[in-house]
């Protein structure tokens, strides 16, 4: 399958996104009115980019969200926010979407229902990277002071829970300085997660215990950083312009530090710092402050073919299929679409903007277009039922793939919660064994003092 790469700055909203086809290099489409900061654009299930805009200066206003469909990608959502938003980032199914602020406050919504569903203060400084645990179940942010916060979902997004701040899963202060990337791994045994600093270290966490198990330190700030599709390698961009490739073997490791001066395994061919890292098939993918993006071949250590962005230098960075930017027949479309709305504003608003979604709906005779208004996620339920009493088979693949990934979620689900249960009991232990200490000693002091 071609796959096509998409691309963004941050130096004016003229910029705009790029894409170009990465197996031929061809300039394919450029979608105008764009610029989002680093980790600032997301792919929705490979139906929807949508990306974070930047905040002019002078601008007294909030914050804006475009949300781009693959099938009308000059066609854009404008949702605004109470303030700009930075990083986002979304779960692998597309159903939530998160944001973080220069504030330290976070955000998370339902793409379905546009609904906002919780607002608070994370951070006491700009957060800077987001990330969802591969099963969504956990999402992780990280801020410019170096602090790193794991935070349930369950708990999130339990209504009766008003104090946020105090629902972290783990917090860690290991890192000294700019947290400049988060990735979810899922190839070991357990669930860890790796960060990237500008402090010149790479550190691997235990997801749900927050647990430090391996630091890799480097001779450069990292400014970005990714792993192989097989998740044998970590690759970490540094600002001045090299990739360190380092094996990713959490597992087999002994040492809890590691220097990559030790193992001389790099990538030479940017002139500035490296902006952001992916893969797709065809290989690695880098861009630079030097204005290009290149796509490697790790094994031989050469650039196979380099993306010019006369535009400025590159912040975001998003691989997508090449068909879904083009135009299918009836026949063969999919009822896949995943249906989305404008971001509310506020939260607990009811109409912030009589927003609405169209559906497309593949029909024997015509293309039929079905707008509906959603208030929750309930309603694509009611779809599902509607579409049944038409015995469509696109009511059948909806319900299947619904079920399967509610399945999947659940069980994921379950698996953290009796991990999250079993460090509470662990931490619950300490507790009251430090207790009983305490009053041993008090005792015995008492003893003392009568004596």
């Amino acid at each position: 399958m071609k796959e096509a790469l998409v691309v963004c700055g941050d130096k004016n909203l003229t910029v705009g996104l790029t894409i170009w086809d990465i197996e031929t290099g061809d300039y394919l489409l450029h979608i105008p009115t764009c610029a989002s900061h680093f980790h600032g654009l997301t792919c929705l299930r490979n139906q929807y980019l949508v990306a974070s805009q930047i905040h002019l200066p002078g601008s007294v206003a909030g914050g804006v969200i475009f949300t781009w469909p693959f099938s009308k990608p000059r066609s854009s959502l404008r949702s605004y926010t109470i303030e700009a938003i930075g990083p986002i980032s979304s779960t692998k199914d597309g159903i939530y979407v998160a944001g973080g602020a220069i504030s330290g406050n976070l955000y998370i919504w339902e793409v379905i229902s546009g609904k906002l569903l919780k607002t608070w203060h994370a951070h006491n400084s700009p957060i800077t990277c987001l990330a969802f645990s591969n099963d969504a179940s956990l999402l992780i942010s990280g801020s410019e002071d170096g602090m790193i916060v794991v935070w349930p979902m369950i708990s999130l997004l339990d209504d009766k829970n008003l104090e946020s701040s105090d629902l972290s899963l783990s917090v860690s202060t290991e890192h000294k300085s700019f947290i400049t990337g988060l990735l979810p791994s899922s190839a070991v045994s357990q669930s860890v997660f790796v960060s990237s600093s500008l402090d010149g270290t790479c550190k691997v966490w235990e997801l749900v215990k927050g647990t430090l198990l391996q630091t890799w330190s480097f001779p450069q700030p990292i400014t970005a950083m990714v792993l192989d599709p097989l998740e044998r390698f970590l690759f970490s961009g540094s600002a001045d312009g090299r990739i360190f490739m380092t094996p990713f073997d959490v597992g087999l490791m002994k040492e809890a530090s590691f220097d990559s001066e030790d193992q001389k395994l790099e990538l030479n061919g940017h002139k500035e710092s490296i902006t952001a890292l992916t893969f797709c098939k065809s290989g690695l993918i880098s861009a630079s402050e030097d204005c290009t993006a290149c796509l490697w071949n790790v094994i031989e250590g050469v650039i196979i073919r380099r993306f010019n962005h006369h535009k400025g230098f590159i912040t975001n960075m998003v691989v997508i299929p090449h068909s879904s930017l083009l135009p299918l027949p009836h026949h063969q479309r999919k009822f896949t679409n995943l249906p989305v709305s404008l971001l509310q504003k506020y939260p607990h608003q009811d109409d912030p903007s009589n927003s609405s979604i169209t559906l497309l709906l593949p029909s024997s005779s015509t293309q039929q277009q079905i707008t509906h208004q959603y208030q929750s996620a309930n309603l694509l339920k009611q779809q599902i039922i509607d579409l049944e009493v038409e015995r469509t088979p696109e009511a059948l693949q909806l319900k299947v793939e619904t079920n399967v990934e509610n399945r999947l979620w659940i069980t994921n689900m379950t698996k953290h919660v009796i991990e999250m249960n079993s460090h509470l009991q662990s931490r619950l232990l300490d507790l009251t064994q430090l207790r009983l200490l305490q009053d041993e000693t008090h005792t015995k002091s008492n003893t003392t003092h009568k004596s």
